[in-house]
């Protein structure tokens, strides 16, 4: 059984909005590119604005998900993808959201 270290792990809520990140190292082979992680900003009450993810890493790829769709995305590198996450968030949201660096 591959092994995981947690790297980020933490949940938030804001003014309607909950941002969930969980990023993990793995050697897992479901996890070609070494990382497991979800990126995900949604409303209070469960509707996804944003999200990030590689839950089907092997046979899809790395995903960028909206309310309307879902689109395969180019993997920067995990700390590029956060990067370009909080990126996002900031844009999409009147939350001044406390990132850990």
């Amino acid at each position: 059984m591959a092994s995981y270290i947690t790297i980020e792990d933490w949940k938030n809520v804001e003014d309607g909005y909950v941002v969930d990140v969980t990023i993990r190292r793995t050697e897992a082979e479901t996890y070609p590119s070494g990382w497991d992680y979800g990126l995900h900003l949604g409303e209070v009450g469960g509707d996804t604005v944003l999200r990030y993810d590689n839950a089907h890493e092997r046979t899809k790829g790395h995903e960028r998900h909206t309310r309307d769709e879902v689109e395969l995305i180019r993997f920067p590198g995990m700390l590029a993808l956060y990067d370009r996450f909080k990126r996002e968030v900031e844009e999409m949201t009147p939350v001044s959201w406390n990132w850990s660096e």
